[in-house]
């Protein structure tokens, strides 16, 4: 699971209306391909925000070893989520319900109806995320990530150093 400080930040940033500036929304679009936009376009405000910021440490971090494919992935790492169509305060639930009852109630939440259904999703947003990148014709380490970016790094079949560098620039 997340940090606690990770968790506290996001929380605060999600509470802040509109996506990105107009320079970083332009920006993120082009590193995405016409598939990718159209995700990219299905995210809250704060999720695009939080992405951008993802995407631009690891530009800095990682100089020209960021591709077009690597900077999609730290775009679009957190697509799965809105499959769950929770709001900032639906997330908190989730999370919190995963740190009680643990993440292998997952699969069965989402098998359910309505609330729990939707926290099932958002728990499963890696599979999801990998399935819709999958479906976009999104490169596969772009996809690979979406599905890989909660597992431990042992799991990881991203190349270690961008793998390495996504991961920090998300902080969680």
């Amino acid at each position: 699971m997340a940090s606690a400080a990770h968790l506290v930040r996001r929380f605060a940033g999600s509470l802040r209306p509109g996506g990105p500036t107009a320079d970083d929304e332009a920006w993120a679009r082009s590193q995405l391909l016409p598939d990718e936009a159209r995700l990219w376009a299905r995210l809250s405000g704060p999720d695009r925000r939080h992405a951008v910021g993802v995407a631009r440490r690891v530009e800095r971090a990682l100089g020209a070893e960021a591709t077009r494919a690597v900077l999609a992935a730290a775009l679009l790492h957190d697509v799965g989520k809105v499959e769950a169509g929770l709001g900032t305060y639906g997330r908190v639930v989730a999370t919190l319900a995963a740190a009680v009852a643990g993440r292998d109630m997952a699969d069965r939440w989402q098998r359910s109806r309505g609330f729990t259904r939707r926290v099932g999703l958002y728990l499963n947003h890696p599979a999801i995320g990998g399935d819709l990148l999958a479906m976009a014709g999104s490169d596969p380490l772009t996809e690979a990530w979406a599905r890989e970016h909660h597992l431990p790094p042992e799991r990881w079949t991203v190349p270690r150093p961008v793998a390495d560098a996504l991961k920090a620039a998300d902080d969680d």
